[in-house]
């Protein structure tokens, strides 16, 4: 400050604030802090057309009064014209409403709750299964067959499938009562995640899986990625190339539905398990497989080693975990991460 005032002598205040980088109001705030003279000291001044302080209280008791409440500012400024009065301009509203951190939507709105992101993990068979319906199109427009699907999203293997003429959870609790039968599921065991269809979030459904000790998860609403596992059994289903699409009746449906879940679960060689079927997975045939493949890849490399600019190749192996939505901290190469 004492060079600033040093060089205002010499070459002026603005010139000497210039110079050094500071700011005039800086200056002048210092130098009344300090005692200084007031002589140069630009303080806020008053504005003569302000409202007064008991005028911006009046304004903001209007604004919020039971007949304003909730209406835009705007509005309250046009029926109160409308009522031959004028207490300020619609602006000015604003600002007062401003200050008492009023500018929002002054209405009452239904807050929808906060849904936490499902975060699962599957280690082996039978620990999370995913369950989806998707409409298959009929003879004609306008007329749709229903395909449940349940999933064990670990080794991909379809346990449990039916297709009917309709979405309900009665259906759901036979497919989920029966799959579970099949693969001899114990209470506590089987986490059964699935999306906010009517049929997925029945009482019914959810009374079954309590009295079967088996725990439900779902989706977020609005949020497709929380289930991705049988979202991707559904493309790979519907983009064969021997998908009809369209079906005559149910029973059409069931005849073509039979030999490709039989395909899917015992022929395809998934990308995702390292080329291993979904049943070689779910059985535990996996290891004995992988070894054999090891096996032949050693005796390739043997026999042609200048082949493999990368040194001896390695047998894919599926991943040794499965999450649906993996925690961000996690980066692991032998875990799959569902989005």
């Amino acid at each position: 400050m004492e060079q600033v005032a040093t060089l205002s002598e010499m070459i002026g205040v603005s010139a000497a604030c210039g110079a050094l980088g500071m700011p005039r109001s800086t200056w002048y705030r210092q130098r009344h802090a300090a005692g200084g003279s007031t002589e140069d000291y630009r303080a806020p001044r008053p504005v003569p057309r302000a409202l007064s302080p008991d005028e911006r209280s009046e304004v903001y008791q209007v604004l919020n009064s039971e007949g304003f409440q909730d209406m835009a500012p705007r509005e309250v400024y046009a029926s109160l014209l409308d009522e031959e009065t004028y207490l300020c301009s619609w602006r000015t509203m604003y600002r007062i409403l401003a200050e008492h951190d009023e500018v929002r939507e002054r209405r009452n709105q239904l807050r929808h709750p906060h849904y936490a992101k499902p975060q699962l993990l599957a280690a082996g068979p039978n620990q999370v299964w995913s369950w989806d319906i998707t409409k298959l199109l009929g003879p004609m427009t306008w007329t749709y067959y229903y395909l449940y699907v349940m999933l064990d999203i670990f080794s991909r293997y379809v346990v449990g499938w039916l297709i009917a003429e309709r979405e309900a959870a009665s259906l759901a609790q036979v497919l989920i009562a029966e799959s579970c039968a099949k693969q001899d599921i114990c209470s506590q065991q089987l986490i059964i995640h699935a999306d906010r269809g009517s049929a997925m979030t029945a009482k019914a459904v959810a009374q079954l899986m309590a009295d079967l000790g088996v725990t439900k998860s779902h989706s977020r609403p609005r949020v497709s990625n929380d289930n991705p596992y049988s979202e991707a059994q559904f493309k790979t289903m519907k983009y064969r190339p021997d998908y009809p699409g369209r079906f005559a009746s149910p029973d059409d449906a069931r005849d073509w539905a039979r030999p490709f879940f039989n395909w899917y679960n015992h022929e395809h060689y998934h990308t995702a398990l390292g080329l291993l079927t979904p049943a070689d997975v779910h059985d535990g045939r996996a290891p004995a497989i992988i070894a054999r493949r090891q096996g032949v890849l050693w005796a390739a490399y043997e026999q042609h080693p200048e082949r493999f600019v990368k040194g001896p190749p390695r047998a894919a192996e599926p991943p040794q975990a499965v999450w649906i939505n993996a925690p961000q901290h996690l980066d692991d190469a032998d875990t799959e991460f569902g989005r």
